[in-house]
């Protein structure tokens, strides 16, 4: 049975770089591949790989902000870093997840920063938008094409606010809602009923809930604070939590945009 049902969206939030700060919205512009800009940008190895706060926590301290011109970066104790569009110098391949796809090398002005603040040779990529990168068939197998850009899966991810509030509620200590990095937060729903919708419309555009989300490592990551030793004990519990709740380590479904 289909039943119609009305929310309200608490909170968007876009993150220009892959795995780096997100940055709160007003308003959003959708896109087949998510928000405008979002993982547009994304912090490679010496061979191309994408790396994230799984292998790098300090990535969370780095705050991007999308400008006319390109992108602005900050970071503790580091000067601002300013990328304008013209700034790649090379088109390069690139490896995001199970995918290989074409990007652009920023410079080597943004390698230098960003080898300096996280302590690692690395480099930035930033997405070739004549290109299409398909979420890959082992995700998606639906009658609609859904694409993206650098994010893991899907272009958007969905949670509710009544949901963190009932995982808060199994922990020791609340977790804030940036542990889980939603592109959109709902307010009235009851905990994980954002597991059974089948879609989601605002105005004309219409997003398809298709699967949830396994929540990984990077929930366990203080984004004010990172450090692994110093969030392993209520890393463990924070999954320990979702998992008695669900019987996974699942809160909050991804959604492919349909509309």
């Amino acid at each position: 049975m289909n039943i119609a049902t009305s929310v309200t969206i608490a909170d968007l939030n876009v993150y220009p770089v892959k795995s780096c700060r997100g940055i709160p919205l007003d308003a959003g512009e959708v896109r087949a591949t998510g928000f405008d800009g979002d993982r547009h940008w994304m912090i490679i190895n010496d061979k191309g790989r994408y790396l994230s706060q799984r292998e790098l926590p300090r990535m969370a301290l780095i705050a991007p902000e999308i400008t006319t011109s390109g992108l602005t970066l900050n970071a503790p104790g580091m000067p601002q870093l300013d990328i304008t569009s013209g700034s790649q110098s090379a088109a390069i391949e690139v490896t995001v997840m199970m995918d290989r796809c074409r990007a652009f090398h920023c410079g080597d002005a943004a390698a230098q920063w960003l080898t300096q603040f996280l302590g690692r040779p690395v480099r930035l990529a930033r997405f070739d938008a004549t290109c299409t990168r398909a979420v890959h068939p082992s995700l998606w197998k639906g009658d609609i094409d859904s694409i993206v850009e650098f994010c893991d899966a899907f272009p958007f991810l969905i949670i509710s606010e009544a949901s963190l509030d009932d995982l808060n509620a199994r922990l020791p200590s609340p977790l804030p809602m940036n542990r889980f990095r939603p592109s959109i937060v709902l307010r009235g729903l009851q905990p994980y009923d954002e597991d059974r919708i089948h879609a989601l419309v605002v105005g004309d555009v219409t997003l398809r809930l298709v699967r949830s989300c396994t929540r990984c490592v990077i929930t366990t990551t203080d984004q004010s604070a990172p450090a692994w030793k110093a969030s392993r004990r209520i890393g463990r519990q924070v999954i320990a939590g979702v998992a008695r709740v669900q019987g996974t380590r699942v809160i909050g479904p991804q959604t492919g945009w349909i509309g």
